[in-house]
């Protein structure tokens, strides 16, 4: 518990949770799939805005958060599929990799319609850079360990959506794994105890494919890139 040895020792920051609940509105309402702004400009934007310790806190909730709502979005979708057909389905929130493998086809990638308007390529991305930033701070302002297991979550839920929930692997999308994984591996390094990786990411570590990413706006293929091999690169560095 040395974060909370430090939050309440000598190196104990001033937090405002009113100017926290202010911007978390103003990320909200101002970014998304409705801004006519590239997601690449809107996470440059988010960033500024949320730079000093009100706002580490605030781009730890948002990743949080998006981790708590694609795992009830994805409670909900296992139940819809049993009432329609009696088949059961899993949800496993450290391993969303064996649901997805027998039933991609019947569900629906969660990150995609978050009911709080948070957007995967946009709010979330932006939320992570903010804290990998920011990670040798992060366990000043708030508990590191449950933050770094939803970012996880995140990661498993965005790159399962690739293989299995026909996600288009497009260069936000990449941007976004790229960022989650150099933060999960700024804030390990931080952490005095950090957790064992969890075993969806273990599982694509293990693995050597190659995948064509695509260009936003249209049909063109402007690169590729080996999910299992950068995940080796940066966790294990």
């Amino acid at each position: 518990m040395g974060w909370l040895r430090r939050l309440l020792g000598g190196d104990r920051v001033d937090l405002d949770p009113g100017r926290q609940q202010a911007l978390l509105r103003d990320v909200r309402h101002s970014y998304g799939a409705h801004a006519r702004v590239r997601f690449p400009d809107q996470v440059d934007a988010i960033t500024r805005l949320l730079s000093d310790d009100d706002g580490l806190v605030v781009a730890a909730g948002i990743v949080c958060e998006a981790a708590e709502e694609a795992h009830a979005d994805l409670q909900f979708q296992a139940q819809e599929v049993f009432r329609r057909t009696g088949r059961r389905l899993l949800v496993h929130r450290r391993n969303y990799r064996p649901l997805w493998k027998e039933a991609g086809p019947a569900l629906r990638w969660p990150l995609g319609a978050l009911p709080s308007g948070l957007h995967p390529y946009a709010q979330v991305s932006a939320a992570v850079t903010v804290v990998g930033t920011r990670a040798d701070r992060l366990d000043r302002v708030t508990d590191p360990q449950p933050f770094v297991v939803r970012l996880f979550e995140v990661l498993d839920l965005t790159t399962t959506g690739w293989e299995f929930g026909r996600v288009r692997v497009d260069t936000d999308s990449v941007a976004l794994v790229e960022r989650l994984t150099g933060t999960a591996a700024r804030v390990l390094a931080a952490m005095d105890d950090p957790p064992r990786l969890p075993p969806a990411v273990r599982e694509m570590m293990r693995r050597n494919h190659t995948v064509d990413v695509y260009d936003p706006a249209g049909p063109h293929v402007v690169g590729r890139i080996n999910p299992g091999a950068r995940l080796r690169e940066t966790l294990l560095a």
